[in-house]
């Protein structure tokens, strides 16, 4: 183990403390098959720290995965709010629906089938927005057009997170063509040339390795 592993290990044990309906949320996405790439314990806390702090009351997420995250960001709503996850994979967005009722959060999320591309405008259409805190995690190819789509579902003051932007540094590499690098190069040049916010990202290390998330923040309609 490694000495990164080793720290997020400390920090969870000590300010995250085990929690059965997270844990049973692992465990049935690992036995689902679905791949291991939720959000580490403590940087599900902080993105639940994060929407708290923000006052977030409707929240809406970019890839659910099996729904471990979800939770997390999902317990920061006061009791009348609402997650609105969009899901592309049909068993992903089973295992999710089933860990989301099992922790008892089915009442305040709803786990949106379909490709993003699709789910995104059909929310706009429904008048869904706008969201106050936004959490993009799905195919970093899609990271534009999905940061796109955040602005149009997002008010003045919204925080939209993207996850994974750093690629273990292959993100400073123009020439690299692998098309995740690609789309989160894209997505942070969108950002940076946007003027409606304000915007910065942070490279992390631990039990997920080296990567990243980018945070933004609406400064205008």
């Amino acid at each position: 183990m490694n000495q990164w592993t080793q720290v997020d290990r400390y920090f969870t044990e000590l300010l995250v403390r085990p929690d059965p309906a997270l844990a049973a949320a692992l465990e049935a996405s690992d036995a689902a098959g679905l791949p291991q790439i939720s959000v580490a314990d403590n940087q599900g806390k902080f993105l639940m720290l994060m929407a708290l702090a923000q006052g977030a009351r409707n929240i809406l997420e970019i890839g659910t995965l099996g729904g471990y995250s979800t939770i997390w960001l999902a317990r920061a709503l006061p009791a009348d709010g609402r997650l609105v996850t969009l899901e592309a994979i049909p068993t992903h967005a089973r295992v999710a629906r089933e860990n989301i009722e099992r922790a008892g959060l089915g009442n305040l999320v709803e786990v949106r089938l379909g490709r993003g591309l699709e789910t995104l405008p059909q929310l706009l259409a429904e008048g869904r927005g706008p969201f106050d805190f936004i959490f993009i995690d799905a195919d970093k190819s899609g990271y534009p057009e999905y940061f796109e789509w955040a602005l149009k579902l997002s008010r003045r003051g919204t925080v939209i997170i993207a996850d994974n932007v750093v690629r273990r540094g292959a993100v400073i590499d123009p020439a690299n063509r692998d098309a995740n690098v690609m789309g989160v190069r894209r997505f942070l040049e969108l950002v940076s040339n946007e003027p409606r916010v304000t915007a910065t990202a942070v490279q992390t290390v631990g039990s997920k390795g080296y990567d990243g998330f980018a945070m933004v923040v609406v400064t205008s309609d």
